[in-house]
């Protein structure tokens, strides 16, 4: 099997090394050399959120992944996630398209309803159509990226007349995953449409999600798909040591999780919570050796050939991103390939 190790981020507005704020610009600058450093130590993939709020410092992830392109030369180019619901699936393709044609075929975008709803108000939708605006601009989105061209009526998009997209795809369909949280009927919704599935995992034991991947290959089989990719991201971060991953993670992680929380009615993150996540959770916090075998482990549990690390959380710094970025890269995606193929 296969294993591909990548990175997610969400752009969190960070501190410097000396705890001081750092601007949004500096952060998107921060952010591609992260993805640099990525290519740099062999890992696969970097997935950049969408996200429209004063914690985070991304809004339109393409034009970040467009000035990544160019500095970059194998890493794979995606989002994590498109909030696919308050974008228009016609302006999605072609700045994907785009972006494929500026990196000479790296580019993919994982689709997804959002865990944040900041998009909708802002550009005109209207909460109450959440999985209506979902269900048809991702059917919009499929006769898109499928075939070429397209005659659509539509009833919350537009109509399309024998609409051609450009730039047209050098290599074949873009490269598109499916983001789920945990609701079956979007693992079978990914599915009915032939996509990889990217299953988000932000608390609780990967293998409590192994039903899910299990639903999603007998729903292939019943649409008469062939297998496809499972794959899974989930917290992390990486230090020399176990102790050290830990003291450094933990604040930055408790004030984005109380700030979440505090919005959506979460108790607030202790240190006993905290644990029980890096012991015994998804969460892929430690040494090379020890979050190794935590992304070993959840890989096996779902079957999944890939695992995006999401190594923004809260204001941790950029040079401790940087240093768990090259730990991740040298030690750890060595040693997880080694443990999955034995």
């Amino acid at each position: 099997m296969a294993v591909e190790l990548g990175i997610d981020t969400f752009g969190d507005v960070t501190w410097d090394d000396d705890d001081r704020p750092v601007s949004h610009a500096q952060t998107v600058r921060n952010v591609v050399e992260q993805a640099v450093l990525a290519d740099q130590v062999g890992l696969h993939s970097i997935g950049i959120g969408e996200h429209h709020r004063d914690d985070f410092a991304i809004s339109a992830p393409d034009v970040v992944l467009a000035g990544i392109a160019t500095r970059t030369e194998r890493l794979r180019l995606g989002t994590a996630v498109t909030v696919l619901s308050s974008d228009d699936p016609v302006r999605v393709y072609e700045r994907f398209a785009t972006l494929d044609a500026l990196s000479h075929g790296r580019a993919e975008v994982v689709l997804g309803r959002g865990s944040f709803t900041e998009s909708f108000p802002l550009f005109g939708y209207d909460l109450q159509d959440y999985e209506a605006l979902f269900e048809e601009k991702l059917a919009l989105f499929a006769a898109l990226r499928t075939s070429q061209p397209v005659t659509w009526k539509g009833t919350l998009t537009q109509d399309l007349r024998d609409a051609s997209l450009y730039p047209p795809l050098e290599n074949g369909p873009l490269p598109t995953w499916i983001a789920v949280g945990g609701s079956p009927q979007s693992v079978v919704r990914a599915a009915h449409y032939d996509l990889p599935l990217m299953l988000a995992i932000i608390g609780g034991p990967v293998e409590r999600f192994s039903p899910f991947s299990d639903l999603y290959r007998r729903a292939l089989a019943e649409f008469g798909h062939s297998d496809n990719p499972v794959a899974y991201h989930s917290y992390g971060y990486v230090a020399d040591t176990d102790e050290q991953a830990r003291e450094e993670f933990f604040r930055p992680y408790t004030i984005s999780t109380e700030r979440i929380g505090a919005e959506r009615g979460w108790p607030a993150p202790t240190e006993e919570s905290f644990l029980e996540e890096v012991e015994r959770g998804s969460m892929a916090v430690g040494s090379p050796e020890t979050v190794a075998r935590k992304i070993a482990a959840g890989m096996r549990a779902l079957g999944a050939s890939r695992f995006d690390l999401k190594i923004s959380t809260g204001p941790l710094s950029h040079g401790k991103l940087m240093r768990s970025i090259e730990l991740y890269g040298t030690r750890v995606a060595p040693l997880v390939r080694d443990m999955l193929a034995d």
